[in-house]
């Protein structure tokens, strides 16, 4: 959709000053259009395309032609080379596009111009995103690998977000762990998911539960949990051969008594066998 442009003089006393003007010995130069701003500005919601320009000054005996490009956000250009003639000003209407997904809030970025030499020139730009600040995220798919915990982070608020982690885990022989909350190493953009990893020295035998709690400024907060169980495997191996000696041992014994039988000698009840076919987890 489109807006009307809204171009606002900065307000702040500290920079109202008027750039000086131009001379031949200084140059071409590049400035605001409408003289008397330090930077453009320019405000509007997601899904705008908002306008404003931008004057390349040559007071000089010669023509000169720049390159124009910008930076920081999305600028697009009436055009991006111009050729302005000798003691000429020539004003180049450019648009802001705001992605219908951006985040409220406010954004830097930069016009710059460059001439055949090599001289650059650079204007500010400052661009206001408007709409409601929703501070959100969700802890999604929590689990166990080996020696790490592994869990995806979702903003799913308006703004950028600098989440802190607490971990507990608790078993049927106590706890196990209980990291207080901590800040994390990311930051996090509206709407990007973000996959993290947690050490942990995990228990060699129990039954785990685990939980995830994070939260961040602005009242966003998550938690997730899961469970995991941990089992020995060369002793739950020893195990099973011993139960699987075992259950050998009691076939041979019920086979050898099953041949007495046969030989005619007296019995007295049924017959059983019994044969292990496998091990019971």
């Amino acid at each position: 959709m489109l807006s009307t442009a809204r171009v606002l003089c900065l307000s702040l006393l500290a920079v109202l000053t008027a750039a000086p003007t131009a001379t031949a010995a200084d140059g071409w130069s590049l400035a605001p259009a409408g003289g008397g701003r330090p930077a453009c500005y320019a405000e509007g919601e997601p899904g705008t395309t908002l306008q404003d320009t931008v004057s390349v000054t040559n007071p000089t005996s010669r023509p000169v032609t720049v390159r124009l490009r910008g930076t920081g956000v999305p600028i697009t250009f009436a055009a991006t080379a111009v050729r302005v003639p000798a003691r000429t000003r020539a004003d180049i209407p450019f648009t802001v596009n705001v992605p219908a997904t951006a985040a409220p809030g406010d954004r830097t970025g930069t016009i710059a111009a460059r001439d055949r030499d090599g001289r650059e020139a650079t204007v500010r730009l400052q661009l206001h995103v408007k709409g409601p600040e929703l501070s959100a995220l969700t802890v999604e798919h929590l689990a166990v690998r080996g020696d790490r915990i592994t869990y995806d982070l979702v903003n799913r608020g308006t703004t950028p977000l600098t989440p802190s982690l607490a971990v507990h885990a608790t078993g049927v022989l106590g706890t196990h762990l209980d990291r207080a909350p901590r800040t994390l190493p990311v930051r996090l953009p509206p709407g990007r998911r973000l996959k993290l990893t947690e050490p942990w020295h995990h228990p060699a035998l129990d039954a785990v539960d685990l939980r995830l709690t994070v939260t961040a400024p602005g009242g966003a907060h998550d938690t997730a949990e899961t469970s995991a169980r941990f089992v020995p495997w060369g002793a739950a191996a020893g195990t099973a051969g011993a139960a699987l000696t075992a259950g050998g041992a009691l076939f041979l014994v019920r086979r050898g008594r099953r041949r007495r039988d046969d030989d005619g000698r007296a019995a007295e009840g049924p017959r059983t066998e019994a044969e292990l076919t496998g091990a019971v987890m």
